[in-house]
């Protein structure tokens, strides 16, 4: 909460739940690692900076593997991971409609979280929801979460990104936020993947910024990014 004179206290139990989860992910763990200070001034953060890791996370370069259903294909899939690092959870904001102001919830601003950041290896929403609902049993295996999205206990942003084939630098990735199921992750990453080759074949591709975008899941569209 950023009180005058108060010190952050390390959690041990977001320890013990990073290395399970870590090992469950077959990372390399770090026997020595460190928080960074991460400054930003958002009101979700009363204090102003966020603590997190950077570039000694606790685990890193692991992967999980991820069988497809049948009716999409079917098949073993590895993705990779990234890396796992500790962090504090920020509080929430809820836009009005209307767009005339915004309240924040600060209830869980300073709580543990865990943030699992993966390679891109999945090709379409398919692959990367059930990615995401496999990594709902893991966490809900091993006691780590409850994992419920509704209540924001998972909760997952996508980078989307398209190339021409044959190339093989990536195109410019656009964020996607909101997604509070796997559905909604499924259908919104589809529908930039759409929109982006839509840019491509028109030869407009230059419209393609780095943004984040938000998902509107009763329209089924991108209602207005930020």
């Amino acid at each position: 909460m950023g009180l005058p004179g108060a010190l952050p206290v390390l959690n041990s139990k977001v320890i013990e739940f990073a290395v399970k989860l870590g090992l469950a992910l077959n990372c390399n763990l770090a026997f020595n690692s460190k928080f960074d200070r991460k400054q930003y001034f958002y009101p979700d953060l009363p204090k102003g900076y966020q603590i997190s890791q950077f570039d000694v996370p606790i685990a890193a370069a692991g992967f999980l593997d991820v069988d497809i259903p049948l009716e999409f294909g079917g098949g073993h899939k590895r993705f990779g991971i990234t890396r796992v690092h500790m962090e504090e959870d920020a509080g929430k904001l809820m836009h009005a409609e209307n767009g005339n102001f915004s309240q924040v919830d600060l209830n869980r601003a300073g709580v543990p979280l865990l943030e699992i950041v993966s390679e891109p290896d999945m090709r379409n929403g398919i692959e990367a929801s059930e990615y995401a609902a496999e990594l709902q049993r893991l966490v809900r295996y091993l006691g780590v979460s409850n994992g419920n999205m509704q209540e924001g206990s998972l909760r997952c942003d996508v980078n989307v990104s398209v190339r021409p084939i044959g190339q093989s630098k990536f195109g410019t990735k656009v964020e996607v936020k909101n997604l509070n199921s796997f559905a909604s992750m499924s259908r919104a990453i589809d529908f930039e993947i759409s929109r982006q080759v839509l840019l491509h074949s028109q030869g407009q591709e230059d419209q393609i910024v780095q943004e984040t975008r938000l998902w509107e899941e009763g329209s089924q569209n991108q209602t207005f990014h930020q």
